[in-house]
């Protein structure tokens, strides 16, 4: 899949994230989270594998997390993708 445009999904609230999908050459995933020291690894594995799944090869990914759960994670990623092609 191509992404052809930039969609926001979420917001910055605690338990929640925001996810902004753009158009890019390559993968770039830029995550900040206020659990990167205990989870960022996790939160980047997840986000890997569905833009794998969704078949994304070249995209700008920026996360700003508050706390989000893994499910919260996919969820918010799935849309953005949706919303971003």
């Amino acid at each position: 899949m191509k992404i052809t445009k930039t969609a926001v999904v979420g917001n910055v609230e605690s338990n929640d994230l925001m996810i902004i999908v753009s158009p890019g050459e390559g993968l770039t995933l830029n995550i900040e989270s206020s659990v990167y020291e205990q989870f960022g690894s996790s939160i980047e594995a997840i986000i890997r594998e569905e833009l794998a799944k969704a078949e994304i090869r070249d995209a700008h990914i920026q996360v700003e997390d508050k706390g989000a759960f893994d499910f919260t994670i996919r969820a918010r990623l799935k849309t953005a993708i949706r919303r971003a092609q």
